[in-house]
This record gives structure tokens, C-alpha cells and sequence, in this order.
């Protein structure tokens, strides 16, 4: 398969060869960039991800004689093999993530440097930021803050997006969840949710309730509201788990299942601290 074809491809039907397909255009500063930004992006994909991508993405973010987009299109797409692995680890050989522990270190390595160059590009440090925070170090924390304080809008928005994975700013989502600005608004409920802030709770719910939400934000809230109060996400999403549009259905069904999860998990743990007093 061509590049092209590989993009009208989903990733589970790709042939075992496709990282080859990525490799030779990536390393090839000679083909068409529309390609090349398109094989970057394909790349971060873990059905394709290995030792020589990841390496080959890493590459392009820190070669200053690559066009900028492609270099920030190769940063995020490192993000997805990083949370891998740093979900998974590396103990247990039978459940490896795509790439070696090495390369893992090399990457986390090479991109904090790269994001503490201010003569990089913003764009890219800005993707830099958004991909290695799926693996928090403790770099982060700074790099979030400053950058939330920064007052420039796009700034922000890394930020925000970069709450989601680093615990700590609780006060900064809160006050972002205020934001005029759809996408800051919209990261912004993501990382209420993945850090269940129930501070936030009745904004979230005033998102569901609301009529006018725009469709994405409303997915959002709706996977929000699941984990900050499991309790009770049956009784607020039930309505929308019988919608007539798939995608809201799946995302209200889908989180009503896990908040049933959890709240089975929170009955256990109360059970058996009952039973230890």
C-alpha cells in the first residue's frame, strides 16, 4: 500500500509492512511534504509504532532544517507510544509496549531539552509539551504553570490539554472551565474529568443538561460527569444513552458502564473497611 491508500486504511487493517511505508518516507527529505506530514502522523499510531519510528520522529522534532508543521506533527505523534509505555512498563515480557525502554529514556530525554531551547520554534516546543506530559516528569509542572500564566491563548490551551495528564491544578482547570474559548473550555472538562475535580460537577452537569452544547463539548461533559460522581451517571446520561446520534449514545452508554464499575469498586473498598474495624 501507498501512503495515500494507508490513509483511507483504518490502522487495524494495515499491512505488517506499513511502518516500512513511513520509515522510507519520513527519512527521505526529498519526498513530497504532504506526505511526509502525513506519514508522520500515521506513525504515531501503536499498530505501527516501533524502535526505528519513534527514532525516525524524534529526528524531525530536533532537525532545525525540517519545515516546522511536519516537525510539530512528529512531536504528537510521539505522545501515544510514551503513555504506552509508561502505562505499561517494562517488567513483564509477555506485555511489552512498542518500543525498548531505551528509546523511551531517549525520548523523554531528547524532548525536555529540545522544550528548554527557546530558540525551537513555538509551535513545536508547544507540541513538545503536549506529547512528553503523557509521561509526567517532574519538569512538568513548571513547564504547565508557566505556560497557563503566560496570557498568550495558544499557550494556554497546551496547557490545559496538558492538565489532563499531570495532577496539581485543580484551581487552574476550575478556573479555565469559565473560559470563553471553546477549545480551552472544552480541554478544560477533560481534565476535570480525568482527575475527577468535583468542584466542577455542576458546571459539567449544566453542560448535559444544556440544549445549546455543542456536540464535542457535550461528549466531553458527558464522559466527565461518569467519573467524578459514578454514583449517580446513570440517573443524568440514561436520556442520552438512547439518543438517536451513535456517537452520543455510545459515549453516554459507555460512560454509565464504567461508573457502574467504579462505584462497584468504591462498595467493595467500603465493605472491606467495614470489615478490618
Amino acid at each position: 500500500m501507498d501512503i495515500k491508500t494507508l490513509q483511507d486504511t483504518p490502522p487495524w487493517d494495515w499491512p505488517t509492512d506499513a511502518g516500512k511505508v513511513f520509515h522510507k518516507i519520513l527519512v527521505d527529505s526529498r519526498a513530497d511534504e504532504s506526505d511526509r506530514l502525513a506519514a508522520a502522523d500515521l506513525a504515531g499510531d501503536l499498530v505501527a509504532m516501533n524502535d526505528d519510528l519513534a527514532n525516525d520522529l524524534l529526528a524531525i522534532v530536533r532537525s532545525p532544517g525540517e519545515p516546522e508543521e511536519l516537525r510539530a506533527r512528529a512531536a504528537i505523534s510521539l505522545g501515544p507510544v510514551l503513555e504506552q509505555a509508561d502505562i505499561d512498563g517494562f517488567e513483564d515480557p509477555d506485555d511489552l509496549p512498542p518500543i525498548t525502554e531505551a528509546t523511551f529514556r531517549n525520548i523523554q530525554d531528547t524532548l525536555r531539552k529540545l522544550y528548554s531551547d527557546d530558540n525551537i520554534p513555538k509551535e513545536v516546543r508547544r507540541r513538545i509539551l503536549e506529547a512528553s506530559v503523557r509521561a509526567p516528569e517532574t519538569w512538568h509542572q513548571n513547564a504547565i504553570r508557566a505556560a497557563y500564566s503566560s496570557g498568550d491563548r495558544n499557550w494556554m490551551l497546551t496547557a490545559v490539554f496538558a492538565m489532563r495528564w499531570v495532577r496539581g491544578f485543580d484551581d487552574q482547570i476550575l478556573e479555565a472551565l469559565k473560559s470563553t474559548d471553546p477549545e480551552i473550555h472544552g480541554e478544560a472538562v477533560e481534565a476535570a474529568g480525568a482527575w475527577e475535580v468535583d468542584a466542577a460537577w455542576s458546571h459539567l452537569v449544566a453542560l448535559v443538561n444544556d440544549a445549546g452544547t455543542a456536540k464535542p463539548l457535550l461528549l466531553a461533559a458527558i464522559g466527565a460527569v461518569g467519573s467524578i460522581r459514578p454514583a449517580q451517571a446513570r440517573e443524568i446520561l440514561s436520556d442520552f444513552a438512547d439518543s438517536e446520534d451513535e456517537e452520543i449514545a455510545e459515549a453516554a452508554t459507555e460512560a454509565i458502564e464504567i461508573a457502574e464499575v467504579i462505584s462497584d469498586e468504591i462498595d467493595e473498598d467500603e465493605e472491606e473497611d467495614e470489615w478490618i474495624n
